[in-house]
């Protein structure tokens, strides 16, 4: 009884939290519905265990590339400065 009490605490904060609510606005809200402090924090650790398991791992950096164009869409190319202290020993 008691797990399908917390399942059901559980599977609300999941529901709304993909309309968007915040969980800070769904604990004050199930706090005001009468539920305790200790059980909706519970609630949320468990709901937070289990979207980070749900979540797809990162296998790599994403790469951030930047490039620069003209007014007429040609591609302006930069050399990439060396730190100062490259510079300094000749690295």
């Amino acid at each position: 009884m008691a797990e399908t009490y917390m399942q059901n605490l559980v599977n609300y904060i999941k529901k709304n939290l993909t309309k968007g609510y915040t969980l800070e606005s769904l604990k004050c809200a199930l706090i005001n519905q009468g539920y305790s402090r200790i059980e909706v924090q519970r609630a949320i650790d468990i709901t937070n265990k289990e979207l980070a398991e749900s979540a797809p791992k990162l296998k790599e950096k994403p790469t951030i590339k930047y490039e620069a164009f003209d007014e007429e869409n040609n591609l302006i190319r930069f050399e990439e400065k060396k730190p100062f202290w490259k510079r300094w020993f000749g690295f």
